[in-house]
């Protein structure tokens, strides 16, 4: 029996959902499956939940993943790395903090300037 990791259709027409599975590869695309390893979101382009721990778990027993599963693979790997990356920023450096410090007086100092526009504006209506 060959295993391979590969994706099952689960969703409607012109609204395709494909579980991630690892399965016979005698079955068909949909038919029964050994495991359920994930879930993807092709049009989104989102993957909505895979276990990496359990496909490396079928891959040691000998599993061959499909390209199509290879890719989304990566595609999870890059997200987590990402996320990771955008959890921790990086602290501003001194310089950066005092030019940020002043754009903002020069926003706050422009804002009265404009009301009192505006208020010219509304009474000339009145």
């Amino acid at each position: 029996m060959s295993v391979k990791i590969r994706l099952s259709k689960i969703g409607k027409t012109n609204r395709p959902y494909w579980r991630v599975v690892a399965m016979d590869s005698r079955k068909k695309r949909d038919g029964a499956y050994l495991d359920n390893l994930g879930t993807y979101d092709p049009i989104t382009h989102e993957i909505i939940k895979i276990d990496l721990e359990g496909i490396k778990g079928w891959v040691a027993k000998g599993a061959q993943c499909s390209p199509t599963v290879k890719k989304i693979i990566k595609m999870s790997k890059k997200t987590t790395s990402t996320e990771v990356k955008k959890a921790a920023p990086k602290k501003a450096s001194k310089a950066k903090e005092s030019t940020n410090v002043e754009a903002k007086v020069e926003k706050t100092e422009k804002k009265p300037a404009e009301t009192k526009k505006a208020e010219k504006k509304v009474e000339s209506k009145a």
